[in-house]
């Protein structure tokens, strides 16, 4: 059993307004109980403290007993992230090479002890590796989407909830056509873009009277580019075009419908980072960019390049054909999606899931009980790429111009 931490003395200070007791915390909903505002200064002096088989008590000067799980403290200390979430929990970019090994779960197994297993291996794979496949998929699409609603709520849109459709443009977006969209990430004008993303290919046949030669195929084949390998990749070969695109914000937007004008709260850079560095986002879809600030446009366009040949490397595509029956949920905060082009008429369905929802889910079939950690979840754990030796925040920008870019 784990001990008392020596550094606990500081945590004493806050002790009694975080005291998990029946009295201090409603344990039905795990709301407070206690007014923090009420408490005076001479009732908030630790008198004692004791540490039982797995929890740790203190005696207050006002003679209330407050106590504290050991499971919930370890999450103050460090070594607690490793401890609680385990080494193979940890984020992995990759490459194209994941081809050989990609990260799947089968759909039977979502029917075995109420599915938490299932889905716990699931969101948990998609932590890691930010995307994964559940194959052998009834190919309706009222099962994928009774799936996906397992996993959290279906965020509607103004393209509506769960999606079923045909390149038809029935939406004034280029998803509804047959073109080849590059990768990219959705829902870039939304403040609080798309957490997950799912596609559930349910048919791709010839159009009627459309004949294929002999050896030619549909197309369409999908696209995954994980946006955190990209962007650690960027900021080791050119940190003056990673410290650009995480700086220069810029306005996004969806217009295209009638009666639809979307944009984010304000403006955002491609690469979102938080505190120490971390990974917290990539937004990119050039299609629905605003313009760019005059002022930062030079810098801003040479760095874009940059970024944009990395993406494109072959290196970094991971191609795959979506076949019925072969669902593909991915991190729409990490993982870049695009496709081919195409022939036909290709039958797609899926859904957005909100991010916290998906974290949220993530947490109940993945840590003990399901508890809510001592610290946020989002800000010390965030879904992201944390601290180590191969990444970290740059705090100053090297003192260059804007890199030459070759004519071809």
């Amino acid at each position: 059993m784990a001990k008392v931490p020596p550094s606990i003395v500081p945590f004493l200070t806050c002790g009694y307004d975080n005291c998990q007791c029946s009295q201090c915390v409603n344990q039905d909903t795990k709301q407070r109980n206690v007014d923090t505002f009420k408490l005076r200064e001479e009732d908030l002096k630790a008198v004692d403290f004791k540490e039982t088989e797995d929890k740790l008590h203190i005696n207050w000067s006002d003679g209330h007993e407050s106590q504290h799980p050991l499971s919930y403290l370890s999450c103050w200390f460090k070594g607690a992230y490793a401890e609680e979430f385990g080494k193979d929990h940890m984020i992995r970019l990759w490459d194209s090479s994941i081809e050989t090994h990609p990260p799947s779960v089968p759909y039977n197994q979502f029917f075995v002890d109420h599915g938490w297993e299932a889905i716990g291996e699931l969101t948990k794979k998609i932590r890691i590796h930010g995307f994964c496949f559940v194959t052998d998929a009834p190919v309706y699409p009222e099962s994928t989407e009774d799936l996906l609603k397992r996993l959290g709520p279906i965020r509607n849109t103004h393209y509506g909830g769960f999606y079923d459709f045909t390149p038809d443009l029935a939406m004034a977006d280029t998803a509804y056509t047959n073109l080849a969209l590059p990768a990219h990430t959705d829902t870039t004008y939304f403040t609080e873009p798309a957490g997950l993303q799912a596609f559930h290919c349910l048919s791709h046949e010839p159009a009627p009277g459309e004949a294929l030669e002999e050896g030619e195929s549909l197309g369409g084949k999908s696209l995954l580019v994980d946006g955190f390998k990209a962007a650690v990749t960027l900021r080791k070969e050119n940190p003056w075009a990673f410290k650009t695109l995480a700086q220069v914000e810029l306005p996004w937007h969806a217009s295209g419908n009638v009666g639809i004008s979307i944009s984010p709260d304000k403006v955002y850079p491609v690469i979102e980072q938080e505190g120490g560095g971390h990974l917290k986002r990539i937004r990119w879809n050039n299609d629905d960019r605003g313009a760019v600030n005059p002022y930062d446009a030079k810098n801003w366009y040479a760095a874009a390049r940059v970024w944009n040949e990395i993406l494109r490397r072959k290196e970094n595509e991971y191609w795959f054909k979506l076949e019925p029956g072969k669902i593909v949920i991915f991190n729409n905060w990490r993982v870049l999606h695009g496709r081919s082009a195409f022939k036909g008429i290709r039958r797609i369905c899926g859904a957005y899931i909100p991010y916290d929802d998906f974290v949220s889910c993530y947490r109940v079939t993945n840590t003990p009980g399901g508890r809510v950690a001592g610290r946020s979840y989002n800000n010390r754990t965030r879904m992201g790429f944390g601290r180590g030796k191969n990444y970290k925040e740059i705090t100053e920008a090297p003192k260059q111009e804007a890199p030459a870019i070759e004519k071809s």
